[in-house]
């Protein structure tokens, strides 16, 4: 669990790593982009909690399912890690490099079709 002093102590989760820990259900991803990148491209089963008005006492606390935090690169991500971190809340660590890494390891995302609003999922 990531309860260190600084940034640089959140753990990073490469793509397989959080790849697996989804597959398990053994992590919450929450994702801290803001809702039109959340529409454009997500990571299934992520939740959205945009960093815009993030607030760590209103993350889901379930100690079987620890939170890893998600964004665009891996910056925003820290920035909710820290904001964590000085509220007291604990979370497992961030996604590093966040969708894009996620993306490039030719991992799975899920858009929505603004013409339809049907889902589509896509590698």
């Amino acid at each position: 669990m990531f309860f260190g002093s600084k940034k640089s102590d959140v753990k990073d989760f490469t793509p397989a790593e959080l790849h697996a820990a989804l597959a398990n259900h053994s992590v919450t991803l929450v994702d801290v982009r803001e809702p039109g990148e959340f529409a454009g491209a997500r990571i299934h089963g992520a939740v959205l909690f945009p960093l815009s008005s993030f607030d760590p006492a209103a993350l889901p606390r379930d100690p079987a399912r620890p939170i890893v935090l998600q964004c665009g690169s891996g910056k925003r991500s820290l920035t909710a890690a820290e904001m964590c971190r000085k509220a007291g809340v604990e979370i497992a660590g961030h996604l590093a490099g966040g969708i894009g890494a996620w993306a490039r390891a030719g991992l799975p995302v899920t858009s929505m079709d603004p013409a339809t609003g049907k889902v589509i999922d896509r590698t």
